[in-house]
């Protein structure tokens, strides 16, 4: 278990480090593709809510469906529509996702059984976080382009911590599959 999940880490951190290049070598179309993301997602999103409103049986689920369909189908328009304002929006709500994440990060750099090294780096990660998205709250002006930086900056830094991470759990696996044949024999 513990292989796959560094494995996990590692990939993770792979795919990490070639959003943060692309990111930072193409600021406007990386800002441009999640204005566009977002866009397809609201898209399905209101897809899917209609489909529900006319797989319901009773009136109120439909009514609710409906309105939640049309609600997806206007963000899904404006974005394309309005690209500047939505990708002003996003910056905010990645703000949110990175506060969030890295205080998540911080907390469990507290959780007991963690070695000095893992509490370290989930510490570390979770204030690189939190200072992401404290900037992109204090200055939410200066552009869709110095979040694609920021953000590329971000996914680098986040992706050489998850190596890094996923690295050391596969040593300490392999440290403790080289100890469990050893104690099984004892016994």
């Amino acid at each position: 278990m513990l292989k796959n999940a560094s494995t996990s880490l590692i990939v993770r951190g792979i795919l990490a480090l070639i959003v943060g290049v692309i990111a930072i070598a193409w600021p406007n179309v990386t800002i441009l593709a999640l204005v566009i993301l977002f866009a397809v997602y609201a898209f399905m999103d209101a897809g899917l809510e209609f489909a529900r409103a006319f797989s319901s049986g009773r009136a109120g689920p439909v009514i609710g469906h409906l309105l939640l369909g049309l609600l997806g189908l206007a963000a899904g328009v404006i974005a394309l529509v309005w690209p500047s304002p939505t990708a002003l929006v996003l910056t905010l709500v990645v703000g949110v996702w990175a506060v969030m994440g890295g205080l998540l990060g911080i907390f469990a750099g507290f959780a007991p059984g963690e070695t000095a090294g893992t509490r370290t780096m989930f510490i570390l990660t979770g204030l690189i976080w939190v200072a992401f998205g404290v900037v992109l709250f204090a200055h939410p002006d200066a552009g869709a382009v110095t979040l694609a930086l920021l953000f590329g900056l971000f996914s680098l830094i986040a992706g050489g911590t998850m190596i890094t991470q996923g690295i050391e759990l596969r040593r300490t696996s392999k440290s403790l599959h080289s100890v469990t044949p050893q104690v099984t024999k004892v016994a």
